[in-house]
């Protein structure tokens, strides 16, 4: 003949208090009022005909039938615990999904997809490339790398990797590179300027960081996407504006030239999980990150 088992939010309530030797404690743990602990424990208490705790000092103490009670929850609870944390546990050998900007996605995290291999052997990307502002609940995603400002979304970790700078650049192909070159800053007033959509600002803030009107500017040739603005400044079609870190291989490489510089704008490079992401990757991948920021 099966019996029955005893209220199940009840037990929970008093096998919390029982752990944690304090109803306050359990209800922070639970999310609940102090009274809706008590009323919970009461209602075993009432079931049993006796006590399960006693004041002791400003905390509480087990009766007898309290701990006998509170060693069999917590030999159920406990493997429960252990069970749910581990399916909650990302599976080391999947990959991990990674959102970001399909311009960041092309011109910097791809190139160095051969060097994360070798550093972190161990860890797998799923990479994802979206224009759009994430969803702050990351959907489909575990981390989200970008380059953003605050205020970042609540519900959010950000780990912050390194401050976005931004900068004109040329090819040396460019028809006017030996005259601009050399030239300070203001002569860009002068200059039709490629310029982007997804990142409408970048000049007018680039200007007012140089001392300059950002009304004073000429915008020429748009492009959708910062991946074909930074081609077309390949070509030498003209002077283009972006992040020193997506175009610091081609600086090196002499495809693209940075005669003026960049300014920090605020802005920092970020990569974001859920607050409480437990991914034992994460903090691997934001060291390796950083120091390929740094570099």
């Amino acid at each position: 003949m099966s019996r029955d088992l005893p209220p199940l939010n009840a037990l929970r309530a008093f096998e919390a208090a029982a752990r944690l030797g304090s109803m306050a404690a359990a209800a922070e743990e639970l999310h609940v009022t102090h009274g809706a602990v008590s009323r919970q424990v009461k209602l075993l208490e009432d079931a049993l005909g006796t006590p399960l705790f006693t004041r002791h000092g400003r905390g509480l103490a087990l009766t007898a039938t309290g701990r006998r009670l509170g060693e069999a929850a917590a030999a159920a609870f406990e493997p429960l615990r252990k069970a749910w944390a581990d399916l909650l546990a990302p599976d080391p050998t999947s990959a991990l999904v990674l959102g970001c900007p399909g311009s960041l996605l092309a011109r910097w995290m791809i190139p160095r997809m051969e060097r994360l291999s070798a550093d972190l052997p161990g860890l797998r990307l799923h990479l994802v490339a979206s224009e759009a502002s994430p969803d702050p609940r990351l959907n489909g995603l575990d981390a989200v790398l970008m380059i953003g400002n605050p205020p970042w979304p609540p519900g959010w970790q950000v780990h912050r990797l390194a401050p976005e700078r931004i900068g004109p650049v040329l090819s040396p192909r460019h028809p006017a590179h030996a005259r601009l070159e050399g030239a300070p800053a203001e002569v860009l007033l002068q200059e039709p300027l490629l310029h982007t959509s997804s990142r409408p600002t970048a000049w007018p803030e680039w200007a007012r960081r140089n001392g300059l009107q950002p009304e004073a500017l000429q915008l020429g040739t748009g492009f959708e996407h910062l991946y074909y603005l930074l081609e077309a400044a390949a070509a030498g079609l003209g002077v283009a504006i972006a992040p020193e870190e997506l175009v610091a291989d081609d600086l090196r490489a002499g495809r693209l030239a940075a005669p003026w510089g960049f300014v920090g704008t605020g802005g920092q490079w970020a990569l974001c999980t859920l607050r409480g992401n437990s991914d034992a990757r994460i903090p691997a991948f934001v060291g390796w990150l950083r120091t390929q920021l740094e570099g």
